[in-house]
C-alpha cells in the first residue's frame, strides 16, 4: 500500500466561544475504477472534515488521481485483501467504506462485522442480500416471492425450448451470465440458430473472464436465457439508510446505454415507480443506494436486475438535486438529513 499524499487532519473548527472537536469522518472507495464523481461528491459532502481515499488492484484507475490519498491493493480474490483493507482502515481511521464492484461485494459482505470492530462502517448489505443480486437466477425467484414482475427465465437451454415450443415465450431472446457484471457476455437472439450460437459463445465468453471463478459452483447453470423486453427502459435509485430502513426512490429514463452503464438519461416523476422502489427497499432491506433496471411494456414494470451499490446512473439523480453521499454521511455521524438531499428535480 502506498503512503497517502496528504497528511490526515480534522476539518476547521466552528467558530463559536465553545470549542466544537467534529469527528474525522474519511471515506475509502474501493474497487474505485473511473468512478471519479464520487469522489468529488464525497469529498463536497465531508465539507473539510475528513479525505477521500481510494484503493484499486490497477495503479492505471483514474479515480486514484483525485483522491486525496491512492492506495494500491491485491485482486478482490487475493487471500489477504481483506486483511489489507482493514490495515489501511486502521492506519488512517476510515469511518465510512464503500465498494463501487459488484464482484467485490460478497466478499466484503462476508467480513462487515470485522470492519465494524474496527471502527469502520462497511456501507454493504447482508450477504443473504448480496446473494439474492448477484445471482441473477436468484433475483428473478425474489422478485416472483414478492409478487414483482420479472422477465421469464430459464437455467437451461433445454428448457427455454420448451418454452418456446408451449408458446410460453418468443423471440428475441437474451443470453447471459447468472453470475454478471458490466453486460459481460450478454447477447440478444433472434432465432434459434442465434440462440444456439450465443449459448456456446456465452460459454466461451464466461471461461475467459473474469466472471469464471464466481461461475465454477454451478457452471452447469451458469448462463441464463430469458425472455427480451422491447419497452421503455428506465433506472431506480431505490435509497435504503444504514440499517437498511426504506428512505427514497429517484427515477430515471434511459435514453442511452454505454459499457453496461447509464450514458444519456432524463429525470422523471412517477409515483407508480417510485411505489415499486419503495416496496422493494423495505421487502430487500439492503444498506445505501440500490441501482435498479426497470422495463415498463404495455404500462406493466419488469424488473431485471438489482445491484446494491452506486450504480453508473445515479450521477444523473445526483446532479438533478439529490446527495445520498451526504445523507450516508449524515447517517454514519448520526446527524440530522437534510430533506433536499433526498429529491430530484424531474426532467
Amino acid at each position: 500500500a502506498q503512503q497517502p499524499r496528504a497528511d490526515i487532519r480534522p476539518g476547521p473548527r466552528r467558530q463559536s466561544s465553545v470549542r466544537v472537536v467534529m469527528p474525522v469522518m474519511n471515506v475509502l472507495l474501493t474497487c474505485a475504477g473511473r468512478r471519479n464523481y464520487l469522489v468529488r461528491y464525497f469529498r463536497q459532502a465531508l465539507g473539510g472534515r475528513g479525505q477521500v481515499f481510494a484503493a484499486d488492484a490497477s495503479p492505471h484507475a483514474p479515480a486514484l488521481q483525485e483522491a486525496d490519498a491512492a492506495y494500491l491493493v491485491p485482486s478482490v480474490d487475493h487471500p489477504e485483501y481483506i486483511d489489507v483493507l482493514r490495515s489501511l482502515c486502521r492506519e488512517h481511521s476510515v469511518r465510512l467504506l464503500l465498494s463501487l464492484n459488484d464482484l467485490e461485494l460478497p466478499v466484503l459482505a462476508q467480513h462487515r462485522n470485522a470492519f465494524a470492530d474496527d471502527g469502520t462502517i462497511a456501507v454493504v448489505s447482508s450477504p443473504a442480500v448480496i446473494a439474492t443480486c448477484f445471482d441473477k437466477w436468484a433475483t428473478c425467484r425474489w422478485l416472483q416471492s414478492k409478487n414483482v414482475t420479472a422477465p421469464r427465465t430459464f437455467k437451461t437451454l433445454a428448457d427455454a425450448y420448451q418454452a418456446l415450443e408451449r408458446g410460453q415465450i418468443q423471440f428475441p431472446l437474451v443470453v447471459k451470465p447468472r453470475w454478471g457484471t458490466a453486460s459481460i457476455a450478454i447477447h440478444t437472439a433472434r432465432d434459434r440458430e442465434d440462440l444456439e450460437l450465443y449459448y456456446r459463445v456465452t460459454q466461451r465468453e464466461l471461461g475467459q473472464s473474469m466472471l469464471s471463478q464466481v461461475s465454477e459452483p454451478d457452471g452447469a447453470h451458469a448462463i441464463l436465457v430469458q425472455e427480451g423486453l422491447e419497452g421503455d427502459e428506465f433506472g431506480l435509485d431505490i435509497v435504503n439508510d444504514l440499517d437498511g430502513r426504506y428512505v427514497c426512490t429517484f427515477v430515471k429514463r434511459k435514453l442511452a446505454m454505454r459499457a453496461g452503464e447509464t450514458d444519456r438519461a432524463i429525470t422523471v416523476a412517477s409515483a407508480d415507480l417510485q411505489c415499486l422502489g419503495q416496496r422493494i427497499g423495505r421487502a430487500l432491506g439492503h444498506v445505501g443506494n440500490l441501482d435498479c433496471d426497470i422495463f415498463v411494456v404495455d404500462g406493466t414494470p419488469y424488473v431485471l436486475e438489482m445491484n446494491p451499490r452506486f450504480g453508473g446512473g445515479y450521477p444523473f439523480s445526483h446532479a438533478a438535486g439529490a446527495n445520498i453521499p451526504a445523507a450516508i454521511v449524515a447517517w454514519a455521524a448520526e446527524e440530522p438529513v437534510d430533506p433536499a438531499w433526498l429529491q430530484i428535480r424531474s426532467g
